[in-house]
């Protein structure tokens, strides 16, 4: 029998290092072998089940299963579920787990686009760090100005998440929609629009809330009362960066789309890494929608929403 199978010495050198704590050096010392020969015997008592790995994660973390059930289900890179609770403290949960992992992706020198909406001011006024990021780049991908709801419009969201981050921003100084078709042409083409948007179009990261049918959205809702408008509820599921879309995740042919001042999602579609932060019953056809048309990479959600992903 070869060194490697003899379990005996498996044994061994397996308790040596997963109950004794020697180290492989000290262990490769004490049986008289090199170390890179107690890797793989360690490599071998695994592979046999001489030892068996076992993760304690329920207590601490009890969603690993169902995050990567989805993960697969949709091709995502990475799911992050946060308890889900019927008043708004999942939505601050959602809010402290997006911060964690922007802070876990973003490197110094980065662009960064953002959305906005109630669960990404979540985002921003979760985000705590002592690291600065003075050469990052925040960028609103969505218009927002005017008096209704200002701490949830995407310049208000950059701004503070530059201040916290000491990195640096630039603002959109445009409605989320405007009068017609023609009145979006002129103010997208002004220059100082248009450099905002060629900016976030080549951003590394972008953060978007995924909005749910029009009636659902705060912001839409804000603003149809102003204009005193109509939209063409047939066939919306929901909302991307103000762009509402269908079932298979392309934008809605509409009177909205032809006027709404945001980021085209073809162009969101290029960002290398795009993290989509919803949760609620009612986004469940949306957030289906935008997994069908890979417009998000990675997904931070609620535990009852991520199971309603996987019903059929």
């Amino acid at each position: 029998m070869s060194l490697l199978g003899d379990r005996r010495l498996l044994v061994k050198i397996a308790q040596m290092y997963y109950e004794e704590g020697a180290t492989q050096s000290e262990i490769a010392q004490a049986i008289g072998v090199s170390r890179p020969l107690i890797s793989k015997y360690l490599a071998k008592a695994r592979e046999l089940g001489v030892v068996e790995i076992i993760i304690h994660d329920h207590d601490t973390h009890p969603f690993t299963g169902l995050e990567s059930k989805v993960e697969k289900r949709y091709g995502l890179r990475e799911v992050v579920c946060v308890e889900s609770n019927e008043n708004d403290a999942s939505k601050a949960r959602m809010g402290q787990a997006a911060s964690h992992y922007l802070l876990r992706m973003i490197r110094d020198g980065q662009t960064i686009g953002m959305s906005s909406g109630t669960t990404l001011h979540e985002v921003a006024m979760a985000l705590s760090s002592s690291q600065h990021f003075p050469n990052v780049q925040f960028i609103p991908l969505v218009g927002g100005m005017g008096h209704e709801r200002v701490d949830i419009h995407a310049n208000q969201i950059v701004a503070k998440l530059a201040d916290v981050l000491k990195a640096k921003c630039k603002l959109l100084h445009a409605p989320v929609l405007v009068d017609s078709k023609e009145a979006k042409e002129i103010i997208v083409n002004q220059s100082s629009i248009r450099e905002v948007f060629e900016i976030g179009a080549k951003a590394d990261i972008a953060m978007v809330g995924i909005g749910g049918t029009p009636e659902h959205s705060t912001m839409v809702k804000s603003y149809l009362q102003q204009t005193k408008g109509v939209i063409e509820y047939e066939n919306i599921v929901g909302d991307i960066c103000y762009n509402f879309i269908g079932e298979d995740g392309c934008t809605i042919d509409n009177d909205w789309n032809a006027r709404v001042i945001s980021m085209d999602l073809d162009h969101v579609k290029q960002i290398p890494l795009v993290i989509g932060v919803a949760s609620g019953k009612e986004k469940v056809k949306a957030i289906k929608a935008a997994l069908r048309a890979k417009l998000i990479h990675v997904l931070i959600t609620d535990d009852l929403t991520a199971r309603m992903l996987l019903d059929h």
